[in-house]
C-alpha cells in the first residue's frame, strides 16, 4: 500500500468525507480503508489530522433494532444508579465522582 494522499484543510476534492460527514448523510465507512487525510497546520505543534473515506464506497447506517435500543436504555439507566446508595440519581453520575453528589460529599449535605 502506498502513502495516503494528503490535502490541506478545507481543500479536499469532492467524493471524500470524514466519519462525521458520512454519518450526517446517513452513511458509514463500511469496512473500507482510509482513502486520504486532511492536515490543518498549527503553530508550535504537529498538524491536526482528519481521515477521509470515499463516499461512493460508503454503506448505509444500520437501523436501530429493538434489542439494541433495549440494551442502550439499560446501559444509560445503569449510569444513573449510584453504586453506594443504589438509588437513581436522576442524572448520569460523573466518573470523576464515582457516586451521586450526596454520597460523594456527605459532610456538605449535613450542614444544609
Amino acid at each position: 500500500m502506498g502513502a495516503l494522499p494528503v490535502f490541506r484543510w478545507r481543500l479536499a476534492p469532492d467524493g471524500y468525507a470524514t466519519r462525521r460527514q458520512l454519518r450526517a448523510r446517513g452513511l458509514r465507512p463500511g469496512g473500507q480503508a482510509v482513502a486520504a487525510q486532511l492536515e490543518r497546520p498549527r503553530r508550535r505543534r504537529g498538524p491536526l489530522v482528519a481521515y477521509l473515506y470515499r463516499i461512493d464506497l460508503a454503506r448505509p447506517v444500520r437501523p436501530m433494532t429493538a434489542g439494541k435500543r433495549a440494551a442502550l436504555a439499560k446501559a444509560n439507566t445503569a449510569r444513573r444508579i449510584c453504586p453506594q446508595c443504589r438509588r437513581d440519581a436522576g442524572y448520569v453520575i460523573p466518573p470523576s465522582l464515582g457516586a451521586c453528589v450526596p454520597c460523594a460529599y456527605p459532610d456538605d449535605q449535613r450542614a444544609a
